[in-house]
This record gives C-alpha cells, sequence and structure tokens, in this order.
C-alpha cells in the first residue's frame, strides 16, 4: 500500500497535491510556510488540509512501522506463508494487522497453552469437525498424565477452541459492529461515595445509562474520570444472547455432543477472551473519539485567546488585584518593558483609598499611562471600580484582563530570566499588562494546557493535546507575523523553521550587535542556515528597516517580481506600497513564471495594499453590571452583559462579573440546531445574556444568549 494513495483515499484531496506536500514535508517544510508559501504546488490547500496530510502521513507511517515488525516477527517464528503475508501487506489499519497477528502474538502462559502440553489438541481437532458419534468415549483416550478424567480432557479441548474462536478475524469483526452499533455504557455510584462532597459534582452518574455510539465527548470523559477516581464503577453492556447466537451460527453445524462441546466453548470465548477484549477496544475508541473531539475544543478556544484583540504599542499601568496583600502596581512602556512597580492597599483591611487613588494618579502622569490593565481575579471587581473613580488628567481606557495561567507563568523559568531581581507578584503584574498590549506575545510563555481554554484538558492523550496545541501556536504565531526586534525567545522558538535554539540565537545576536536592519541580516545569525532562513523570513517583520517589503508578509523569494511590477509603473516600491488603486491596475498574468504562479501574486498584491496589517481586532473596553457583584444578587430574567470565557461541546461560559461563570447551555444558544458553539460565539466575545436559572447551593448560573453586544 502506497503513501499517496492512503493519504487521498482518507482525505478526498487531489493526488498531485497530496504528491506534492508529502514532498514538501519531507524537505522539512513547515505547514504556515507551505500553505502560505508553496500554493501552486499545493493546489492552494489551506493550513487545515495541510494538517490532515501531517496527520494521516503520520498513521501511515505507523502502520508501516507496525508491519515490519510483525512481518519480521512471523518470519523469525518460521509461520509466515504467502496467503499470510498477502493478507498483512493488505491490511489497511493497526486493527486487522494485529487481528492477523494475534495467532501467533508471545503472550503470558495460557489456559490453551496448558492443555496442548497435556496432549488435547487433537481432541479439540475432533470436537470442531462436528464428525465424531461418541465424544464421551474418545475423550477418555485422553486421560492420562496431568488429566485424571473425562471432564478434564473436555474442559482441555474446550479451552483450545475458545482461543481458536477467540483468533478469528470474522467473529471478531462481527462483535466489533455489535459493540459498534448497540453496546451501552452504564454506571452506578459506589455506596459509600453516595453522600461524599467531593463526588457530588459527578452527581449526574451516579445511576446512569447512554448508548456508547451517542455519548458526547464531555459526557464520557466526565464518567471515565469519575470511575479512576474510584466515586463510580462504569460497564459496557451488549444483548450477550444475540452475539453468543451469532457466533453458533458461524460455527456449530450439527446438533450432537460435539456441537454441545462447542457451545461451552463459545460461551467460555466470549465471556473470557473475546467480550472483554473488544468492548475494552470500543471504549478506547470512544476514549480516543472523545479525547479528539474535547481537543479539536481546546486548539479553537486558544486559537481564539491567542488572536485575541491587542491593545498595541501603548504605555500600560497593570494591576494585580488583591485585598490583605494588597494590589501589585506595575508601569510598563510601549513595548512591554518594566519601568516602575509598588503596592497599594485601597481595600479592607487596610482601605488606604485616598493614598491608593493619589499613588495610581500621579504614576499615570509619570509614566504618560494610555490605559490601564487589572487582573480579573480575587477583588478584581473592587479594584475596576476604585480605579475609575480616579479623576485622570487625560482620558484613560481601563480593561479587565484574564489572569488565566499567569501564576504559572510568573514562576516559571522564562519569567525567572527575564525578571531575575523581582518576585513572583512583579512578573505577575507584568504578565497581565502585557496581555493587554499583545495577547499573542505574552501567552505563548506559557504551557498552553494550563491557559484553562478547554474541557478535561488532563484526561485527554497527552502527546496528541501537546502536538494540536503546539501547532495551533505556531498557526498562530505565523499568521500574525513577528517583530524580530522586540519579540522574546518563547514567541520567536514558534515562528517557522526557527525552534527555541535558533530563537535563543536570534536573541543574544540581537544583543550584541543591536537590531536588525534587514531580513538579509538574519542570515548572520549563528547556526541559522538557508533552509531555515526560507521557512522563517517571511514571518519576521522588520520596521523601519532598509527595504520597505522587510515588513509585510511579502517573502524575500519574491522581492525581485516587486522590484519588476515597481519599475514597470515608474514607481519605487514605497511608492508601490499602499496605492491600491496602482496596485489594482497590475496585469498579474505577466509576471507569472515557472517559479511564481497566480495564487502567490495575488497574495502579494492583497499585501502590498495594506501591509503588515494585523488580522487581530482592536481591544475594547468592557464594563459589567455594577449592582451585581455576588451570585446572590442574581435574579431569573435579569439581562447582564458578559464576556465568553470558555467554549465547550455542551455550552459557553461567560463571565458576568462574578466568582462563578454561567453556563450557556448549547441549546439556549439559539432557537434552532447548534452543531457547533464556535458558529455563535467565540472566546472573548462582549454578549448579552438572560438568566434562567440559579442554583446558589451548587454555584451554578444557567444563562441564555440573548444577543451579541455591539456597544
Amino acid at each position: 500500500m502506497m503513501l499517496i494513495s492512503y493519504i487521498t483515499s482518507q482525505t478526498q484531496l487531489p493526488q498531485n497535491s497530496v504528491e506534492n506536500t508529502v514532498k514538501l514535508l519531507n524537505e522539512d517544510c513547515t505547514i504556515p510556510f507551505i500553505s502560505r508559501y508553496r500554493k501552486e504546488l499545493t493546489g492552494n490547500l489551506d493550513e487545515v488540509q495541510i494538517g490532515e496530510i501531517v496527520k494521516f502521513k503520520e498513521q501511515f507511517e505507523a502502520l508501516e512501522k507496525r508491519r515490519i515488525a510483525i512481518l519480521k516477527s512471523l518470519e523469525e517464528q518460521e509461520v509466515l506463508f504467502e496467503e499470510l503475508r498477502q493478507k498483512i501487506e493488505e491490511a489497511r489499519d493497526l486493527i486487522a494487522l494485529e487481528d492477523l497477528y494475534l495467532p501467533y502474538k508471545k503472550k503470558r502462559k495460557t489456559k490453551a497453552d496448558t492443555a496442548r502440553e497435556n496432549g488435547l489438541e487433537p481432541l479439540a481437532k475432533i470436537i470442531m469437525s462436528q464428525n465424531a458419534t461418541d465424544v464421551s468415549s474418545i475423550a477418555l483416550k485422553y486421560v492420562k498424565g496431568e488429566i485424571t478424567s473425562e471432564e478434564e480432557a473436555l474442559e482441555g479441548a474446550r479451552h483450545i477452541i475458545a482461543e481458536w474462536i477467540n483468533e478469528r478475524t470474522d467473529i471478531r469483526n462481527m462483535l466489533r459492529n455489535q459493540l459498534e452499533r448497540f453496546a451501552t455504557i452504564s454506571t452506578k455510584v459506589v455506596k459509600k461515595f453516595e453522600d461524599d462532597e467531593k463526588a457530588q459534582k459527578f452527581r449526574d452518574y451516579f445511576d446512569w445509562n447512554e448508548p456508547l455510539n451517542r455519548i458526547p465527548s464531555h459526557r464520557l470523559l466526565a464518567i471515565l474520570r469519575a470511575t479512576s477516581e474510584g466515586f463510580i464503577r462504569q460497564k459496557i453492556e451488549i444483548d450477550d444472547e444475540k452475539a453468543l447466537y451469532k457466533i453458533e451460527e458461524r460455527i456449530i453445524k450439527s446438533n450432537d455432543a460435539a456441537s454441545k462441546q462447542i457451545k461451552l466453548a463459545i460461551e467460555d470465548s466470549y465471556k473470557r477472551l473475546l467480550f472483554p477484549a473488544l468492548s475494552n477496544e470500543a471504549l478506547s475508541a470512544a476514549k480516543e473519539k472523545a479525547d479528539e473531539s474535547a481537543i479539536n475544543v481546546f486548539a479553537k478556544n486558544l486559537k481564539q485567546l491567542l488572536l485575541g484583540s491587542p491593545l498595541g504599542e501603548k504605555r500600560v499601568l497593570a494591576i494585580d488585584p488583591g485585598f490583605r496583600s494588597g494590589c501589585k502596581i506595575v508601569c510598563l512602556d510601549a513595548q512591554g518593558n518594566l519601568h516602575h512597580n509598588e503596592t497599594i492597599f485601597p481595600h479592607a483591611p487596610k482601605n488606604d483609598t485616598s493614598t491608593a487613588m493619589k499613588k495610581i494618579s500621579s504614576l499615570a502622569d509619570a509614566h504618560k499611562i494610555e490605559a490601564i490593565a487589572i487582573g480579573n481575579g480575587t477583588a478584581s471587581r473592587e479594584t475596576e471600580q476604585f480605579v475609575k473613580r480616579i479623576q485622570f488628567k487625560n482620558a484613560m481606557q481601563v480593561f479587565v484582563v484574564s489572569e488565566a495561567g499567569a501564576s504559572i507563568y510568573s514562576a516559571s523559568k522564562i519569567a525567572r530570566d527575564e525578571f531575575p531581581n523581582y518576585d513572583v507578584t512583579v512578573r505577575g503584574a507584568v504578565s497581565i499588562g502585557r496581555r493587554l498590549q499583545d495577547p499573542l506575545a505574552e501567552l505563548v510563555k506559557i504551557d498552553a494546557k494550563s491557559i484553562g481554554v478547554g474541557q478535561y484538558q488532563h484526561d485527554v492523550d497527552q502527546s496528541k493535546l501537546k502536538s494540536s496545541l503546539d501547532t495551533t501556536v505556531e498557526l498562530c504565531v505565523n499568521a500574525v507575523g513577528v517583530n524580530i526586534n522586540t519579540a522574546s525567545v518563547p514567541l520567536l522558538s514558534y515562528v517557522s523553521g526557527i525552534g527555541p535554539k535558533l530563537a535563543e540565537n536570534i536573541v543574544n545576536y540581537r544583543e550584541e550587535n543591536g537590531a536588525f536592519n534587514s531580513r538579509e541580516e538574519i542570515k548572520n545569525v549563528p547556526r541559522l542556515g538557508g533552509k531555515a532562513f526560507e521557512q522563517a523570513a517571511g514571518f519576521l517583520r522588520i520596521k523601519n528597516g532598509e527595504n520597505p517589503l522587510d515588513d509585510s508578509s511579502v517573502h524575500p523569494e519574491s522581492y525581485a517580481v516587486v522590484s519588476k511590477m515597481a519599475k514597470d509603473e515608474g514607481v519605487k516600491i514605497s511608492e508601490l506600497i499602499g496605492n491600491k488603486a496602482l496596485l489594482q491596475k497590475i496585469n498579474l498574468e505577466k509576471y507569472i513564471s515557472d517559479k511564481i504562479g497566480l495564487p502567490t501574486l495575488k497574495d502579494i498584491i492583497k499585501e502590498l495594499e495594506k501591509p503588515g496589517l494585523d488580522i487581530r481586532e482592536e481591544a475594547k473596553v468592557f464594563t459589567f453590571n455594577q449592582n451585581i457583584k455576588t451570585i446572590n444578587d442574581l435574579r431569573e430574567g435579569q439581562l447582564l452583559p458578559g464576556i465568553v470565557n470558555n467554549i465547550t461541546n455542551f455550552g459557553a461560559f461567560v463571565d458576568i462579573g462574578i466568582k462563578e461563570s454561567g453556563l450557556i447551555h448549547v441549546s439556549n444558544l439559539s432557537d434552532s440546531f447548534v452543531k457547533d458553539v464556535n458558529k455563535h460565539v467565540h472566546l472573548h466575545q462582549q454578549i448579552v445574556v438572560k438568566v434562567l436559572d440559579v442554583d446558589v447551593e451548587r454555584k451554578r448560573i444557567q444563562l441564555k444568549l440573548h444577543q451579541l453586544d455591539t456597544r
């Protein structure tokens, strides 16, 4: 089986596009580079389609690796006959491969192995032939050595038959089909945990039953977590009688003593071997599907968070709010550099409000502050209200910023390296301020899993989660582009073709030689070779450099064609950039060559019209309802402003300005059926919600989407 045909059969993408994409991947090209700068070769595939090719390429390679290992094992055992080899070479998935290998797989000593050692395999064959008229008398001939009775002989023969049945591919596939179509998953609470406080969050699953093929990912992951924590027991079930009948009709041909022994062997094989293994396989498949769904939700949320609205290069005063320990204040310049820090105590128990107001006012004047960022943790609402009472000399925008993961960053090696002389409270406040300036540049410093914008992220396959999130971060970073003269090592490390080590080398070179003046100068960075430059250059920006194209997404390999366009139009490149009327008159057909085609030329024109345009929306100030301070202030029917702070498959969580987030269940997002929550709301979107129900005891708030907030 060939790689290309495997990928095309799985993706339904054109063969030529797949072939060229695989070739580029084998040449160590990245997904962002291929999707942006190799459109002619891929047939204009986007990053999602290229990601699918990567996924199935890896699947195929894993399949081939296992196929080779199995063939080698069978050859060493000297059992690889031609028909078996052909079946193995034609197998299109790991399950089919493992079924073929099962009879030859080295395993712990089984009951069938013991029976064979006692010489009972011939008896098993006689029974399976279903030709013997007197099974009892034949069995007596095998009563010798370890076998002391007729029943022991028959039992041993049944163990061998049970193993044969277990190894039959057709029977295993039939049971897989039954499990796939009809399996249910049921749960029961462990008696001693019925009233346990920790178990109450799983109360919905104390007595539950649902078809396995229809269970939503979040529910299955919740059940599996409750099971692993010992609060409930779960089991997979199908109609056993129906399954046994379907096995019997494949094997039993008569109604005699031999068939009775076979029927007993079938029951044993089903209960002891087939059902335990295949029900676990079905549950694993359901878990894998649930993992994929949860990981996709996390990746979508992460993308929205990373592409959140930046304030841009403005001077910010950031506050990490608190009560007893005070509010930590930092002043940052437009590039996010720390210029000042101290602590104020405007809240209880000190209530030094007057001094705190004067301090913030004077700092805002001294550092020419343009915006204030307040973390959304403890004392956030009180701090926001306090700040809004200050009379600033100039108009001041006040933003509440998510603190998710800030504590992870502040205690990390990255933070210690950035601020070795400051404690975690200062680092946390700096992170809050920088998140307002540029969420992407700051959030890449935190392990994506710790940001907390998903569901059951600790329960899913961790390697798949990391791979998906790393890819998401990489795509976001490259979609926005990176200023090479201000970017941190973590941000640079996600640029196509760079990685952590080259990112360090870039920053070290920058510190030793000053700012980069051109993309060409990037080639001077130690160990940054031609391939890395090719992959990275188009995503690295140089502000006010020697060549105006260096602050655009036009790749250096296309500079010559832009120069030709400018020359043909009788203008300088700088005069061509931003001149939409002139750019739209250019006949692109004239510049097509064997190296550059129409898709790339169209991208170049689009970029030249608005060079360096940030794809992200601008940050907007948001204000919660000031009368709602705790869950006790909520009433059914209230309309409240809120911000979407998490999205799951079952709905969206909304921050309405109190400790507890409310849930808009998927059924309350629209009057029509909702297939994808993300098509109705997105992370950090400002909306208006209606309060449907408040459960103070369980701290649960049910909301309905009223309208998108257009303020």
